[in-house]
């Protein structure tokens, strides 16, 4: 802290008025060439080869000293000796040490400011920096002031003219920017794509060709795509994806299930299905599966015992489909597998056989399973739905009612999924239960534990 107030008041002896309105006067002709020279040869003793974080970790006194001989040299002469813009550079590194030392919001923004003024600044009195300027400042206004359409804006204009020479500092903070932007529908996917495309020229580009920096670019461009191409079926269209993917047709060309995504990515992403493209890698994959359909399908067998009957119960085969479906229960040990196709036969018994005891056995050993599954719970609820309106006298197709009911709440005490279809049942059934007064001709009341016939087996409490 005590280095934020001595800088502080040091600002303000010195008056900001003078940094805000500094011009590029060089010492060359100066009276006071002399003390500029000597108070730039003194700071830069500090800061030379250093970063902001170097400076930032200096002890205070010579932090200070340091400062008040950059301040000295650079009112005197902002740009240096009109050759090296050192004092713009150096004082950016000085106000960047003090902005990361600083913990009042204001103050941050003070130097902050003043970061961006010394970059202004330069680029006034050195345009042959301007593409570097460009994209170092798009990069510290995302970092030190956050969001802001200025900054992709200045970085944009850093890539326009720096080229091929921008520098990778740039994709990073793009790829967010343009994330930010278009999640909030400030921007549309054709900027987006204009703006991705002009950042990955660059990074291709030095990613082939220079060999001290191109780590720097490739990592850049990784940033960039991670955010970018989280919006990419939204933001891309056929050619894009065209480019993407058919460079790993060929050598894919064995892989039926990469060239399925293949031509169904293309497909979803505008192409049209007489595209020669779409149809070149249609046709390997209708050839492909040709081939190996029978060692395709096996192995698909393999990986998912459950498939061939949901095959078969696809094709209205359901005595098959329960038999196909206890053969993958024997083929896996997986227990969450073995429950969905005991589920599975319980469904087929219940609406398709009619085998109400079977289903329910079936549907109890899927919940046994799988604990915390719902689905077999309101499976039986519906089965002794079905039961009740065959179930002896009035009096008796309430109560398999209640047993019904009983499931369902049962089922959504365990499963919150399955609430919304349990409460949904229930209040079908609602005005189906008991009637108080039948329960009173019968010397019962509400409360009651009650056996339920009709071969449901269940007891229920008595409730109206």
């Amino acid at each position: 802290m005590y280095i934020l107030r001595t800088l502080a008041l040091l600002l303000v002896l010195c008056g900001s008025s003078a940094l805000a309105n500094a011009q590029c006067v060089t010492w060359v002709d100066s009276p006071q060439k002399e003390q500029a020279e000597n108070a730039h040869v003194a700071y830069r003793n500090f800061v030379k080869g250093k970063t902001a974080e170097d400076l930032a970790a200096l002890p205070d006194a010579e932090f200070t000293d340091a400062f008040k001989n950059w301040k000295t040299a650079y009112d005197i002469a902002p740009a240096a000796d009109g050759n090296r813009p050192f004092h713009y550079r150096d004082g950016r590194m000085f106000y960047r040490a003090m902005y990361d030392k600083a913990t009042d919001e204001a103050q941050k923004k003070e130097y902050a400011d003043m970061i961006f003024t010394l970059y202004d600044q330069e680029l006034a009195c050195y345009p042959k920096y301007e593409a570097y300027l460009l994209g170092r400042k798009g990069s510290d206004m995302f970092y030190l002031m956050g969001y802001s359409e200025d900054a992709m804006t200045t970085i944009e204009k850093a890539i326009d003219e720096g080229g091929n020479d921008t520098e990778y500092v740039v994709l990073a903070p793009l790829g967010k920017l343009l994330n930010y932007y278009f999640k909030e529908k400030a921007i549309d996917n054709t900027r987006v794509r204009e703006l991705y495309d002009k950042a990955a020229k660059v990074a291709d580009y030095n990613i082939e060709n220079n060999e001290t920096y191109a780590p720097y670019y490739q990592a850049g461009k990784d940033n960039l795509e991670a955010d970018v191409l989280e919006f990419a079926d939204e933001i891309f269209d056929c050619d894009y994806f065209k480019g993407l993917l058919l460079p790993k047709v060929d050598e894919n060309k064995d892989s039926i299930n990469i060239l399925k995504y293949i031509v169904t990515k293309l497909k979803a992403q505008g192409c049209d299905s007489t595209d020669a493209d779409v149809v070149r890698v249609q046709n390997m994959y209708d050839e492909l599966y040709a081939e190996k359909a029978d060692e395709y399908e096996a192995e698909r067998r393999r990986l998912n015992p459950l498939y061939e009957g949901s095959e078969l119960y696809n094709e209205g085969k359901f005595d098959e489909a329960v038999q196909a479906y206890e053969r993958g229960i024997e083929a896996t040990d997986d227990n969450d597998k073995k429950a969905q196709a005991y589920y599975q036969i319980a469904q087929i018994q219940l609406a398709k056989l009619g085998q109400y005891s079977s289903a329910r056995a079936n549907a109890n050993r899927a919940a046994e399973l799988k604990p915390g599954w719902g689905k077999p719970y309101i499976l039986i609820g519906d089965m002794y739905g079905r039961m009740s309106s065959n179930c002896g006298d009035a009096w008796e197709q309430r109560l398999a009612v209640l047993a019904a009911i009983d499931k369902y709440n049962y089922a959504k005490s365990i499963d919150g999924e399955v609430a919304g279809d349990a409460n949904r049942r229930i209040g079908n059934y609602r005005e189906s239960m008991p009637i108080r007064s039948e329960a009173f001709s019968r010397n019962m009341k509400e409360g009651d534990r009650v056996s339920v016939g009709c071969g449901i087996g269940e007891t229920v409490t008595l409730r109206f």
